[in-house]
């Protein structure tokens, strides 16, 4: 049975999720489950998660929980990153208030943009730390990476280490889900996709039931006026493209420099984007969890539904042999011929006993790899800057992104970006004195 280890485990929503997925495959149900975190309170919670769900699923794991992340690294087959660098208080909290005293408002905030710079920065130090241990404690093992900004993480991992490495989010699936049963009131299981780019840039190249091509249907939703209020943003960029992307419009919105202006404050009400919104979920989630703690620290049992994450998939096709697709974000190595190569692409991958193998894709429509590149290049320089230690790469990042340089001045972005790195201090240590 493989050892599989989440690093990470105190974020116990989604620990339980990926547990509840792993543990109902009877090939996986005997498996090593090792938790580790670095809050001791969250990681027994996380523990007494992992039980009652192993019991819901009548399953029969080995369980272990600790503090030591090279003990909870030594052996281990598959290791699941969940980490957030910084937290809630005190770095997301900088990420949002320093750009917003510039003028500089912004919605997530943790994939591109000066917020997911920041991100990328306090993160990628302690991924490369974990690669170490796992070159030395499990140099087999595939990390499976679930960290925002997901591009720059495992763009940088993979530049820095042989460990064996694929980046999964959800956006592929649950925005191909969204449209299908919200949106054309069609059952999920009769749409077929292909969808490629770069992690919450990426675009459904094809988007079909039973062979027919559904965008002339999402077309007429927009031309009706039926857009979905929370979807207005990518419905726009999809008439303006040709093509939808994968992303939330909240989130989408701060990739591009056409919503978020300071002088045009109708935009935001016509586009229905909320700003903070990721202050918002994180005060949201801090005000549940003494309740959610409780619920999951008492005897009553623990309902277990399948979630829509890939993770569980990987490691029973690996496990078994079994083929299936998902979408991974991996190294450009000849997959979409017209973005950068070496750059962190997302694409359809087979998984089968050989593991994670990419599938070529071509040239991308040229308006589509010109946009997705200019949020390449900030994710380019900001690995750059991680790796190097050179400061110089962080003015220069935020300097040819999208919405940043729509905004601000050069003269602003330098400042921006010096006081952010003086309110980070110690948790960004690049191009310190």
């Amino acid at each position: 049975m493989p050892k599989i280890t989440i690093i990470g485990a105190g974020s116990v929503v989604f620990t339980k999720n990926l547990l509840g997925d792993i543990l109902s495959f009877p090939e996986l149900a005997e498996s090593h489950i090792a938790l580790m975190d670095i809050d001791p309170d969250r990681l027994h919670t996380a523990k007494r998660v992992a039980e009652k769900v192993a019991k819901a699923v009548n399953a029969h794991p080995t369980i272990t929980a600790t503090l030591d992340r090279r003990e909870a690294l030594d052996g281990a087959d598959y290791v699941i990153n969940t980490i957030q660098v910084g937290g809630y208080k005190p770095s997301t909290v900088i990420d949002f208030e320093i750009p917003k005293k510039y003028g500089l408002r912004q919605t997530i905030a943790d994939t591109l943009g000066v917020g997911g710079i920041m991100r990328a920065l306090r993160t990628i130090p302690v991924l490369l730390s974990i690669a170490r241990d796992m070159e030395e404690l499990c140099p087999h093992a595939l990390f499976i990476n679930y960290t925002n900004p997901m591009a720059m993480n495992v763009w940088a991992w993979y530049r820095a280490s042989k460990v064996k490495v694929v980046g999964l989010c959800h956006s592929v699936q649950g925005t191909a889900w969204s449209l299908a049963v919200e949106d054309l009131k069609i059952p999920f299981e009769e749409v077929n996709y292909v969808c490629a780019g770069i992690n919450h840039h990426a675009f459904y190249l094809r988007f079909e039931r039973n062979g027919e091509d559904l965008y002339p249907a999402l077309r007429q939703i927009y031309l009706e006026g039926r857009v979905p209020h929370y979807n207005r943003v990518r419905y726009e960029m999809m008439m303006r493209l040709g093509y939808f992307v994968t992303e939330s419009s909240e989130h989408y919105a701060e990739y591009v420099p056409y919503f978020i202006r300071r002088d045009r404050p109708d935009l935001i009400e016509r586009f229905n984007i909320p700003l903070d919104e990721y202050i918002r979920r994180c005060e949201e989630v801090i005000a549940r969890w003494e309740r959610m703690r409780v619920e999951f620290e008492s005897d009553e049992p623990i309902e277990v539904h399948r979630s829509m994450e890939y993770g569980s998939l990987i490691i029973h096709s690996m496990e078994t042999g079994i083929p299936r697709v998902v979408y991974g974000n991996v190294r450009n190595d000849g997959l979409i011929t017209n973005l950068l190569p070496g750059c962190c692409v997302e694409v359809p991958c087979l998984v089968d006993k050989n593991g994670v193998q990419p599938i070529r894709i071509g040239d991308l429509p040229p308006q589509l790899a010109a946009i997705i590149s200019t949020n390449v290049n900030v994710q380019y320089l900001t690995v750059e800057a991680a790796l190097t230690g050179k400061r110089e790469h962080i003015y220069h990042a935020a300097m040819l992104d999208p919405h940043t340089a729509a905004e601000l001045t050069l003269d602003e972005i330098w400042a921006l970006v010096d006081d952010l790195l003086e309110a980070h201090g110690e948790m960004i240590p690049i191009g310190k004195a």
